[in-house]
């Protein structure tokens, strides 16, 4: 057998419990009062109604009248029992000065002394009193009745304090009548808000809220990922630690609007949203981060959660990858060209020019040694040189001469550590990509790079990076539009356009840095990106570099 513990009472239950008493409590205590207070009124009021009537019997000239002949019970008793009719007391006692009654309810009583105190009457002064008499408890008045300012009798009126207390009782019904709708009305009104609160807080007690409560804060510092609420109106209702670092935000910004963040116009754009957003991709301060939105709606709505996730490593992966992948296509183009001109050389061989086979393999090896020489001449930095020849032999399957600089020159060793190759990579390479896919199609198709360093002293030099294209070049209007994520001049792919140039921005920013984009001079666009080497950087500036202009170069 089974013992079940009890479950502790939601805390929607426990309320509505203590509600329900307390109205209860505040219901009957008021009722306990108002009875209270409505018997002492009505035994004052019944005190003033017998002192009224007792007076006005005093002052009637009928009774003194009566009074002074020889059997004043016989008109006085008639007169008494109508008085009492009339003005709805339960007696009329009229005495002589001694106390002995002329008149009573129960004639039998008639001859007898009055019970009660008569002293103050004697005196000529009308009171009030509670007494027990023949009839009971009473709250009865006394007052003297006088003749030419002599006391001639006395007379009393009186109310039991049984039809008193019938009185209040009926005050009492009513009132707890009234008691029972209120308390009735308290308890549906009480059920009402709680089972409304029931449904917000599920059926959870206290103790359970408070331990989702702890879960939920453990919860929000535990995830790397970036959480991020928003209520109705676009405000931050709700920042993890995660969120604040891949947004750049600092200080307490819960209850600020998404607009006042400073976030870059897409981004902002996208938080702002009212439609769901799947993986989206956009450009933080110096983070690439993936977004996704999600409204949050309940009949009207009532909010957003945005997630956050960092994919700026995982981006500079993507274009390394995607670098080697094209290195590795050109391995494959050169390879089958290779394979042409191998050939080429055994046909000559077996046609008998041997001699001709020999000049043709001489011419070739020479050029590919001269591609060679001229880049690692030009830049001997071992990442930049890489890129180039890449870059290189992926612009010659697409038809576009790439030309290395004569003012080009950066040794092996110049650049600090703080400008890691991978940032130089992200910066070159898709300038180059850039400018090869501006410069496809068009006569001349040729994209010019120039590396080099320039500056010296106290202020450190700077790496100066710049590709010029023969496209159609950028619009004056548009020269900072293109920096921007998601704008391109090209159809889109499946992978979505517009991020190359962003990347590059974000990492020139990172270092300090400046990115221009003018007219080149033979048309086309030239980007330059100026990266601060600090005190690393002396040396390695040339003439030709510091005015400023690429040479003509040579093809590689």
């Amino acid at each position: 057998m089974h013992l079940r513990v009890p479950r502790p009472r939601s805390l929607a239950g426990q309320l509505f419990a203590m509600q329900a008493v307390l109205i209860a409590v505040v219901v009957v205590g008021y009722a306990l009062f108002s009875y209270i207070s409505d018997r002492g009124q009505a035994q004052d009021a019944a005190g003033r109604q017998a002192r009224a009537v007792s007076l006005a019997i005093a002052d009637s000239p009928s009774v003194a009248e009566a009074i002074r002949t020889p059997d004043p019970t016989a008109r006085l008793q008639p007169y008494a029992v109508r008085v009492m009719r009339d003005t709805d007391v339960d007696f009329v006692t009229i005495m002589d000065p001694e106390g002995i009654r002329w008149t009573h309810p129960d004639p039998k009583q008639i001859g007898h002394p009055f019970q009660g105190h008569i002293e103050r009457a004697q005196r000529g002064e009308t009171f009030t009193e509670t007494y027990t008499g023949t009839l009971g408890p009473s709250v009865r008045a006394v007052t003297p009745i006088t003749d030419d300012g002599r006391i001639v009798g006395l007379v009393s009126a009186g109310i039991k304090v049984e039809e008193i207390s019938k009185r209040a009782q009926e005050q009492l019904t009513a009132l707890t009548g009234v008691a029972a709708g209120a308390l009735l009305l308290g308890a549906v009104g009480t059920y009402v808000i709680n089972a409304r609160l029931r449904r917000h807080t599920h059926g959870m007690n206290a103790d359970e809220l408070s331990r989702m409560h702890d879960y939920h804060q453990a919860a929000l510092h535990a995830v790397r990922e970036g959480l991020l609420m928003l209520d109705g109106q676009y405000r931050v209702a709700l920042i993890n630690d995660g969120g604040r670092e891949l947004l750049g935000v600092r200080g307490d910004v819960v209850g600020a609007s998404v607009a006042d963040l400073g976030l870059p116009s897409q981004l902002t754009g996208a938080l702002l949203a009212s439609e769901q957003r799947v993986d989206e991709v956009h450009l933080a301060a110096e983070r690439v981060l993936v977004v996704n939105t999600s409204p949050v709606s309940g009949g009207e709505r009532r909010g957003t959660v945005v997630t956050l996730r960092d994919v700026t490593e995982l981006q500079s992966l993507t274009g390394e990858l995607n670098s080697e992948r094209g290195f590795t296509q050109a391995l494959r183009s050169q390879a089958h060209e290779a394979a042409n001109r191998l050939h080429t050389v055994v046909s000559l061989i077996e046609l008998g020019r041997a001699q001709e086979a020999v000049e043709f393999a001489t011419a070739e090896l020479e050029l590919a040694q001269a591609l060679t020489d001229q880049v690692v001449a030009a830049v001997s930095e071992p990442v930049l040189a890489a890129l180039l020849l890449g870059k290189t032999a992926q612009a010659n399957e697409r038809g576009v001469e790439l030309v290395v600089s004569q003012d080009s020159r950066l040794d092996d060793g110049l650049l600090p550590p703080s400008l890691p190759a991978r940032d130089l990579v992200t910066i070159l390479g898709n300038l180059v990509d850039n400018a090869v896919d501006a410069a496809q199609g068009a006569v001349p198709a040729r994209v010019t790079v120039a590396a080099y360093t320039e500056g010296s002293g106290a202020d450190g030099s700077e790496l100066v990076l710049r590709v010029s294209d023969t496209g159609a070049g950028v619009d004056p209007a548009h020269a900072d539009l293109v920096f921007q994520r998601g704008y391109s001049t090209k159809p889109a792919d499946e992978g979505g356009r517009g991020l190359g140039l962003a990347l590059v921005r974000q990492a020139v920013r990172r270092h300090d840095g400046t990115l221009t984009v003018t007219e080149a001079e033979g048309g086309g666009a030239r980007f330059e990106a100026r990266l601060p080497l600090g005190d690393a950087g002396g040396g390695g500036t040339t003439p030709a570099a510091s005015a400023g202009r690429p040479g003509a170069g040579g093809a590689v």
